[in-house]
């Protein structure tokens, strides 16, 4: 998937808006806003710029739940670096031309798009997909297929990462991929400390697997998850796909079977998304040596840290460290004591500025309520 920061700029906050059209479903939108429209003191500065925009003065969300008002109009998309268009529940039914303009627009000069959910049929029926990688919930991948079959549809991942468009699957993958965005932005220990606060894993990989609904044989438990707790906490030493497996009790060929299964990924390339996680965050936490990084990620080499970086996000360590290190640090975090050659450190505990106008102002809303040894696999 493609990694590298979009548009950010160091002399004023990212703008994001989001384009609520009728019958928005308000969990997504409140993933947007919870993600980019809130403040974050803890971080002690602003970095996004956000706000809703709206075809309508008074929009009437999912089920008449609610009606938004005060919002700003479509106008507000044309400064975007950034446009999230959230799922409605009808994603058969057309969008308004309005709606579509505007997403052509954005697309046109360059901006990011988002979607959430069925929100990539907005962007199908835009024609900006066409010949694009997208997602969306899997209970609507057919239907996105058959209605726009110029689009390659991935039905069973998390979210996908286009380059200057994103889609993700349903509900919570909204928060991933919200995640995975801040992440290129700003950071993996911002996007920690953003994940920390939401009590949600700070990453969860998008080839990850959506939940897809089948029957439930009868079967001993074989969740990964104790011993992704227990390889997370030692991806210092020295971990191989042999040793995870007998950790677990299992043939390698069985750990690989479980892995696809649950994750959809391998047990290396999983072990190795870890470990670049856990490196990019320390070369975010200060002055450490690459090396010690390198080492202390269980990436064994300056070499292999460098490669699977550059991989990953476009960056070498150094330009990865001057990017996202200053001002990236909690104040916790500034505190705490960094490794050294002699140190016996333990990795922080995983977890995979945004300011909005007051209600009266344009840009804000209201709501009426009706209702490498180390390395090795």
């Amino acid at each position: 998937m493609p990694q590298e920061s979009f548009h950010v700029s160091p002399d004023r906050p990212h703008r994001v808006a989001v384009l609520v059209d009728e019958h928005t479903n308000p969990f997504e939108l409140g993933c947007a806003t919870e993600l980019f429209g809130l403040p974050r003191p803890e971080l002690g500065r602003e970095l996004y710029e956000f706000t809703l925009c709206t075809p309508d003065a008074g929009t009437v969300m999912r089920d008449r739940f609610f009606t938004l008002t005060q919002a700003a109009g479509l106008e507000a998309a044309d400064t975007a670096d950034t446009l999230i268009v959230p799922s409605r529940p009808e994603a058969h039914g057309p969008r308004r031309p309005a709606v579509l303009d505007v997403i052509r627009d954005v697309h046109a000069r360059g901006a990011r798009l988002v979607s959430f959910c069925t929100g990539a049929f907005a962007l199908a029926e835009a024609g900006v997909l066409d010949g694009r990688r997208a997602t969306t919930h899997w209970q609507c991948a057919e239907l996105l297929r058959a209605r726009h079959p110029a689009v390659h549809v991935e039905p069973d991942v998390l979210f996908v990462d286009d380059g200057s468009i994103l889609t993700s699957a349903g509900s919570a993958a909204a928060l991933d991929l919200g995640l995975h965005i801040i992440r290129m932005d700003h950071g993996a220990e911002t996007a920690n400390t953003i994940s920390r606060r939401l009590v949600f894993p700070a990453h969860r990989d998008g080839g990850q697997k959506q939940f897809i609904e089948r029957p439930l044989p009868e079967l001993p438990d074989e969740s990964l998850a104790p011993l992704l707790t227990w390889a997370q906490g030692r991806l210092d030493t020295p971990l191989t796909v042999r040793g995870l497996a007998a950790e677990a009790a299992v043939s390698t060929t069985t750990l690989h079977r479980r892995f696809r299964s649950q994750l959809g990924t391998t047990p290396l390339a999983w072990l190795t998304a870890q470990r670049v996680t856990l490196a990019r965050r320390l070369l975010e936490r200060g002055d450490i040596r690459i090396d010690a990084v390198a080492r202390h990620s269980g990436l064994g080499t300056p070499a292999n840290l460098r490669a699977l970086l550059r991989r990953e996000t476009g960056l070498t360590p150094s330009a990865y460290r001057q990017r996202f290190g200053t001002g990236s640090q909690t104040a916790a975090d500034a505190a705490a004591p960094a490794p050294d050659e002699g140190s016996q450190w333990a990795p922080p505990p995983a977890g995979r500025a945004p300011t909005t106008s007051g209600a009266s102002s344009p840009g804000s809303a209201a709501a009426t309520v009706k209702g490498a040894a180390p390395f090795a696999g």
